[in-house]
């Protein structure tokens, strides 16, 4: 298979090579500026990772009570109290994974709560409460914990998904994350945590492999400092057992372009050897879409564009935004390479997309829901593109 320099020296011709020349005039003044395409089809960069086509899913307003969970007895139909029509919609799309439960949600929850006998669970204040309207329904301000991590696999295997579990590491212990592991992995029987899984329906372990540490923990998962937060991770992923599945522990990573996260984590993580990156599955990198044509800021609740009411400046600007994302992906990737240079991390984006202000939601009082429309398609489409190109 010939190389990229040595067939552009060659200067094959035909379907291989497409080379477009043109001089731009300015002022009707000729300019020497020549631009070329190369299209090389038999130069493959990797092969696409079907976790690029993975799912989200943050206990966040109407996602899991009334979208996934309608329980048992509801008259809407469902498959063991989720709700059938989403089963039947996400298995023709067959998510390579789907991560649970957040989001900054992860960092205030108790996975605890949300195992054994059901009239036992507990009800706890969600995170995102504060932000709910005052008649919004009860199960979007206070947990139920009616769907747990249970329910959650089973949905997961419903739709043909691995399941991506975030841990708590801003509120909980290590100690937990480490029962976490055991309720989920360990064989039927060995233990009292896989005695309570046989009891909620499932007897076999669940065998997770993705394990995220934390969320965006540079904010609303602790505050760290990048140093500080690699401090826990070391100590979160240290000795967990693994019950036969090898775990992919993936550390939370920035929301921008900000080097110094990245960096600050590696350099902090190898202080202990470089034996450590062998514990880190990936970084996770988090990137929203914001339209800020109309003279919008970054307030998170008011700085949005809208979700509906734009014109061709807007959406120039949102795909302008969006395109933001592969600057991300190559300066990440080579802060990486600096304490990683075989680049034995992978680089996750768990979390994207556009975030418009509110007004558009099809369920009024939902929080964050938004209306699309064909300019988020695109955007979608765009985004996907530059995974493809990053496989």
């Amino acid at each position: 298979m010939m190389r990229r320099r040595e067939f552009v020296q060659k200067g094959l011709a035909g379907a291989a090579l497409l080379l477009s020349r043109w001089t731009p005039t300015t002022s009707g003044a000729e300019s020497g500026v020549e631009s070329r395409i190369e299209v090389l089809p038999d130069e493959p960069l990797g092969t696409i990772s079907p976790n690029i086509y993975g799912h989200f899913a943050e206990n966040l307003s109407g996602v899991i009570y009334d979208g996934m969970w309608v329980g048992e007895n509801s008259k809407v139909p469902n498959v063991h109290g989720i709700r059938k029509e989403l089963v039947d919609e996400m298995s023709k799309i067959k998510p390579a994974v789907v991560r649970f439960p957040g989001g900054c949600f992860a960092d205030s929850y108790d996975w605890k709560d949300g195992i054994g006998p059901v009239d036992k669970r507990p009800k706890r204040t969600n995170f995102w409460a504060e932000g709910e309207k005052a008649d919004a329904p009860a199960a979007h301000k206070y947990d139920p914990n009616r769907f747990g991590t249970s329910e959650f696999v089973r949905f997961c295997k419903l739709v043909g998904a691995e399941p991506y579990l975030a841990a708590n590491v801003r509120s909980l212990p290590a100690v937990d994350f480490y029962r976490w592991v055991e309720y989920c992995n360990s064989p039927a029987g060995s233990t009292t945590l896989a005695d309570v899984r046989a009891a909620a329906g499932s007897s076999e372990p669940f065998n997770v492999r993705y394990w995220g540490i934390g969320n965006e923990s540079w904010g609303c998962g602790g505050n760290f400092m990048p140093q500080e937060y690699a401090v826990e991770f070391r100590r979160y992923a240290t000795w967990v057992p693994e019950f036969g599945q090898k775990l992919a522990f993936i550390a939370s990573g920035p929301n921008d372009d900000n080097w110094e996260w990245t960096r600050g984590f590696f350099e902090e993580m190898l202080r202990k050897g470089k034996g450590q990156l062998r514990s880190i599955y990936g970084i996770a990198l988090h990137y929203y879409t914001w339209n800020l044509s109309r003279g919008a800021t970054k307030d998170w609740f008011k700085g949005k564009g809208d979700a509906l009411q734009f014109d061709v400046v807007d959406w120039y600007e949102l795909l302008r935004e969006g395109d933001v994302m592969e600057s991300l992906i190559k300066g990440h990737w080579q802060v990486m390479g600096e304490a990683d240079p075989e680049h034995n991390v992978k680089l996750v984006v768990d979390e994207w997309g556009p975030w418009y202000k509110p007004g558009s939601e099809a369920t009024p009082g939902d929080q964050i829901e938004q209306m699309p429309t064909l300019r988020d398609a695109v955007h979608a489409g765009m985004t996907l593109d530059i995974f493809n190109r990053h496989p």
